[in-house]
């Protein structure tokens, strides 16, 4: 009988070794085992069919909803629940950017409006209140609900005035939500969407931290970054001409004190929707490859991605692992939008650098190319300066050598920039301004709105710290010696002290 058992049990391992080989998923722990499947399209989550789980378990749940950029914890449950969610809609006047005031139709106050979290096959009774100064009566059409006009039917409440309907979350996903008030896009133009998150029953894999971001485009009468009240334009609208395109509602929303925050070693997570009305995200973080996409706020997701599409009314998913420090730009990478209609945020990331991953600026020289030959005029103003015999022609001369390689690209090899974008140093008012000044624009660079011989200008000048205080000083000598500016000579003492009282951001060129 024991050879018997001794071939049963041989066999059985082998079957048992067999199986781990043609199934990747072995070792992995229970989330990441359906992910998985899902991901490899061999787990049909079966949508609807699949989402019922039966009655609600258990006591009523009162939702947790936060603001942006923050996200309710994970629902941590293993059965349906009762979901009691409550929401107010108020119209607020708040910054959509510094010094620049535009009322906001809001679910919660804030744009987006709060993010609710709840698990497939839970039972939510949910309660929309208008408050009594609003002007208008609103509605919500959840994306999340299966039935007539995702809930806008049941939903529609006056001023002072509260509404309620049930129903249960059949498909896990990432949904949008908006106002479905007519006109539907002058709701949505006003900021009323926001995002409502149904786990799967097995939950979301665990993250260490999660944030929540949303775009959206707005439409004013006023230009960008014009100061005062900016009332809403609804021909512009149409046109789908925005003014601004921004995350979270302001252009200030995620910068600043309003920056994510996250560590080295971490893993990321970011819900990303875009209320619209109009515009598709082309959705990217400076620096980082997002190791999965769950596109579309689906169950299936992509990895190694670099930019994703975001349609207007649709969501996504990232998650990604942070290996160094810095500061990490999201954009939409139609990239006007970024640096000309605000859809920019950072992500500040602390810890320990690592080298071998990134090293940071190596080295920095000066390549002209074909116009290297052009650069022994400013070998001999060096040259003129340390013997002290620098004459104000070596200055002019090496100069116009450094300025044809740094200078030019934007401003032209004759000073003339290009009209409505780069600005002029020929015979411009700017160059009557101090020799400090003129040195700290060199050396830190220059970005907003600004007029130039009575021409307004909005573009960004890089800073051009790397340049030693010799080669700035020349620079700038030559350019007031030049194309009918007023004159005058630039030492290297005078950058230098310009340089010795700039501060500079951690990484920035000295």
């Amino acid at each position: 009988m024991k050879r018997p058992l001794l071939l049963a049990v041989s066999i059985a391992a082998a079957l048992a070794l067999a199986g781990c080989r043609d199934n990747p998923n072995a070792n992995l722990d229970a989330h990441e085992a359906v992910a998985a499947k899902r991901a490899a399209g061999a787990a049909d989550t079966g949508g609807s069919r699949k989402g019922d789980f039966g009655p609600p378990q258990g006591e009523m749940i009162e939702a947790v909803l936060t603001a942006p950029p923050h996200v309710p914890p994970p629902t941590n449950r293993d059965y349906p629940a009762k979901v009691k969610v409550t929401l107010e809609v108020r119209e607020v006047d708040m910054e959509i950017a510094e010094g620049v005031t535009y009322t906001f139709w809001t679910f919660g106050g804030t744009v987006p409006g709060s993010f609710i979290r709840v698990r497939q096959g839970d039972t939510v009774e949910f309660h929309l209140h208008n408050h009594p100064d609003s002007k208008m009566p609103h509605n919500i059409d959840l994306h999340g609900v299966t039935g007539p006009g995702g809930g806008a039917s049941s939903t529609f409440t006056a001023p002072g005035h509260g509404s309620q309907f049930t129903f249960k979350a059949l498909n896990a996903g990432l949904y949008v939500y908006h106002c479905a008030t007519a006109p539907v896009g002058m709701h949505v133009a006003n900021g009323m969407y926001g995002l409502i998150l149904v786990e799967p029953p097995e939950g979301m894999p665990p993250v260490d931290k999660e944030f929540y971001v949303m775009q959206g485009d707005f439409y004013t009468t006023t230009k960008y970054r014009e100061k005062g009240y900016a009332p809403f334009d609804m021909q512009r609208a149409i046109d789908e001409n925005a003014t601004y395109v921004l995350f979270n509602g302001s252009e200030t929303a995620l910068t600043g004190d309003g920056a994510l925050k996250a560590s080295v070693g971490e893993n990321v997570r970011l819900y990303v929707g875009n209320g619209g009305p109009n515009l598709v995200s082309s959705f990217h973080v400076i620096g980082e490859i997002f190791d999965k996409v769950w596109y579309e706020g689906g169950t299936r997701y992509q990895e190694n991605v670099q930019t994703t599409l975001i349609p207007a009314g649709g969501a996504m998913i990232a998650d990604f692992h942070l290996e160094v420090p810095g500061s990490y730009v999201l954009v939409d990478h139609s990239i006007f939008r970024a640096f000309n209609k605000g859809a920019l945020g950072i992500l500040q990331v602390d810890g320990e650098e690592d080298k071998s991953i990134y090293s940071g600026k190596e080295v920095d020289h000066v390549y002209l190319g074909d116009k290297a030959a052009s650069m022994q005029p400013v070998a001999t103003a060096a040259a003129a300066a340390a013997s002290g015999t620098l004459t104000l022609e070596d200055q002019v001369a090496a100069g116009k050598a450094l300025f044809a390689g740094t200078c030019s690209t934007c401003h032209g090899i004759e000073g003339a920039g290009m009209p409505g974008v780069f600005p002029p140093l020929a015979e411009s008012d700017w160059m009557t301004r101090s020799h400090a000044e003129l040195a700290a624009i060199v050396l830190n660079g220059l970005a907003g709105p600004i007029k130039v011989n009575g021409q307004d200008y909005n573009s960004v000048m890089p800073p051009m710290s790397q340049l030693t205080d010799d080669e700035v000083a020349n620079i700038l000598t030559y350019t007031l010696n030049s194309w009918g500016n007023p004159g005058g000579r630039v030492s290297k003492e005078e950058v230098a002290k310009v340089r010795a009282t700039t501060e500079r951001g951690e990484g920035a060129a000295h």
